[in-house]
């Protein structure tokens, strides 16, 4: 038996396994950079990464997985590494749509995509539409994502619901805030997976976390396997969740 499967097995003996899987996928340019070697070869490698993270989510009995692509804040990366990236995207759903529609993933896109160019816009519109009716796992891909901008967005909309009269002042509670994100529906993320060893949330989710459990591993994204994730599982399934309340 390999590390990875006695990992997996006391991952499916330990307790409850979290449903949602959220994950900040940092490192890329490091790697590359210890290397000497260019940054979009980092993010490349990367690539693999996110297969060992989906198909170590599918091992485990994850519901619902997310991993923070490319934020808003990368808009403002070097026009190049933008394009390396958006072209990387385009190859990530070319060669892994079959696989994920034939391991019953279905994908979802959480962002701002109006930036993308009309070939990205395609590639993900392709992947959304060949991937739809998947039960196996959720996989949302936060593309063009600021958690801020989407509770922004979600005011507005609960401005303009109660200025309808589609909603009354006092219903605008938890609950509705809830429903107007791009996550409306889906359980909060259990547990938070960062790589790097970086110790920020950087405008991720930041309504959703808010019970989150915080799993930091110093692994950089293109050496993440689904080794890790799934000792990140059993980090998580030796915790209390407590939720502000007291135990007994």
């Amino acid at each position: 038996m390999s590390a990875s499967d006695a990992l997996l097995e006391r991952v499916r003996s330990g307790g409850e396994v979290p449903r949602h899987i959220a994950v900040i996928m940092d490192g890329n340019g490091r790697w590359a950079q210890e290397r000497h070697l260019p940054r979009p070869i980092g993010h490349r490698e990367g690539m693999k990464a996110v297969r060992e993270a989906v198909e170590g989510s599918l091992a485990a009995g994850v519901e619902v997985l997310t991993l923070f692509a490319f934020s808003e804040e990368n808009w403002n990366r070097p026009p190049m590494e933008i394009g390396a990236l958006m072209a990387l995207l385009e190859e990530y759903i070319a060669r892994e749509t079959a696989e994920l529609r034939a391991s019953g993933v279905e994908a979802h896109v959480l962002g701002d995509l109006s930036r993308l160019q009309p070939r990205a816009r395609e590639a993900l519109d392709r992947l959304l539409a060949e991937t739809r009716g998947g039960t196996k796992l959720l996989l949302n891909l936060a593309i063009s994502y600021s958690s801020r901008a989407e509770i922004a967005r979600a005011a507005r909309r609960l401005a303009e619901d109660v200025l309808q009269g589609r909603l009354a002042l006092e219903d605008v509670d938890e609950d509705a805030v809830s429903l107007h994100l791009q996550t409306a529906g889906l359980p909060d993320p259990d547990l938070l997976v960062r790589t790097s060893g970086e110790q920020r949330i950087s405008n991720f989710l930041l309504w959703q976390l808010a019970y989150t459990e915080l799993h930091i591993t110093p692994v950089l994204w293109p050496d993440f396997t689904r080794q890790h994730l799934f000792e990140a599982i059993l980090d998580y399934q030796g915790r209390e969740r407590r939720f502000g309340r007291v135990t007994a």
